[in-house]
């Protein structure tokens, strides 16, 4: 792939949902949800040749409503979870479920993008998250370092641990934490760290941040007013310990010591419309590939150079950092 030469590929429908396949480490393997209310949504599995700059895909049906958020297992390839919209006695409700791909796609895709003749396939219904007594899922994270067994689904106030049992088939409630305080107070958005034995979580709600002990379920930090509008996204930075990102309504991108939470390390205010960023000191590249409003940048699990953004209207890019800034970064 050369280092300026974005490859787009272009979905049907509009989207907000992306990940990398967390397991695969060899393939550069990214998913993406779409949101349609009209017609069926798919989940597009997107394989990237970074030798001929070509993408093979394969599609799976989901059934059952439109994807707000995608998270793939740690340790399993074939694993998945998908935080969507259903309608129910006339009322819309957000779920979660946990799904096995074909066995076929979990080492790779063989299909082109223009190959419109082939059937998509069916995901395999695992398991449900529960959550009829604990309201709307906002998103769903697996414990990152694990064996795949524990995830963790945040539902209006409540924050849940789930034990995933007998291959992934079997959803138990492990432990739990109410966010409590003034007001209808609910989950937006939560991230696993990486660090700490995997003890430690960030959460948002509102305006603020919240840092949570998995042991405990008890609060460690609280970031009062982290942005000035409602916070969207958070992100560890993998390899630094105590930092945190996180983006927001007010157009800004903040990081974090969470040692001193007083106030951010930096901000960033380059953004007419919010979008995660990847974690790193100052601005080194901007990419203006897309149309529409950013939702989604993820970096493969594969190859710690490349990564994809998404766009509402569909637009899948996966850019390269060209090898001039890779000097810059590593300095």
């Amino acid at each position: 792939m050369e280092d300026d030469a974005p490859v787009i590929y272009g979905l049907e429908f509009q989207a907000r949902a992306l990940t990398p396949q967390v397991a695969e480490t060899d393939a550069i393997r990214f998913m993406v949800g779409t949101q349609s209310l009209k017609y069926e949504n798919q989940i597009h599995v997107i394989d990237f040749d970074d030798e001929n700059n070509t993408i093979n895909k394969n599609v799976l049906l989901h059934h059952v409503g439109e994807i707000w958020q995608i998270s793939t297992s740690p340790a399993d390839r074939g694993v998945l979870a998908t935080c969507y919209n259903k309608t129910s006695d006339s009322k819309v409700m957000t779920c979660a479920t946990v799904w096995r791909m074909p066995k076929e796609l979990e080492s790779g895709s063989h299909e082109s993008p223009d190959d419109s003749s082939s059937n998509p396939h069916t995901l395999e219904l695992l398991c449900h998250l529960d959550n009829t007594a604990h309201g709307n899922m906002a998103c769903v994270t697996w414990e990152p370092m694990g064996d795949g067994k524990k995830i963790l689904s945040l539902a209006d106030n409540h924050m849940l641990i789930w034990d995933l049992q007998e291959s992934s088939t079997n959803a138990v409630l492990s432990s739990s934490a109410t966010l409590e305080g003034k007001g209808q107070l609910k989950f937006t958005s939560g991230q696993w760290s990486p660090h700490h034995n995997c003890t430690q979580m960030a959460t948002a709600n509102d305006t603020s941040i919240r840092g949570w002990d998995s042991r405990s379920m008890s609060q460690i930090y609280c970031i009062e007013n982290a942005h000035g509008q409602l916070v969207r996204d958070l992100d560890f930075n993998p390899n630094k310990q105590y930092y945190l990102a996180s983006c927001g309504d007010d157009c800004k991108v903040k990081f974090w010591d969470t040692r001193n939470v007083n106030e951010p390390v930096k901000t960033l205010e380059e953004h007419s419309h919010w979008t995660k960023e990847p974690l790193q000191d100052s601005i080194i590249a901007t990419y203006e590939e897309h149309e529409d409003s950013v939702y989604a940048v993820e970096w493969s699990s594969a190859d710690p150079w490349l990564f994809a953004s998404l766009s509402y209207d569909g637009r899948l890019v996966i850019n390269r950092v060209p090898r001039a800034l890779k000097y810059h970064i590593l300095l």
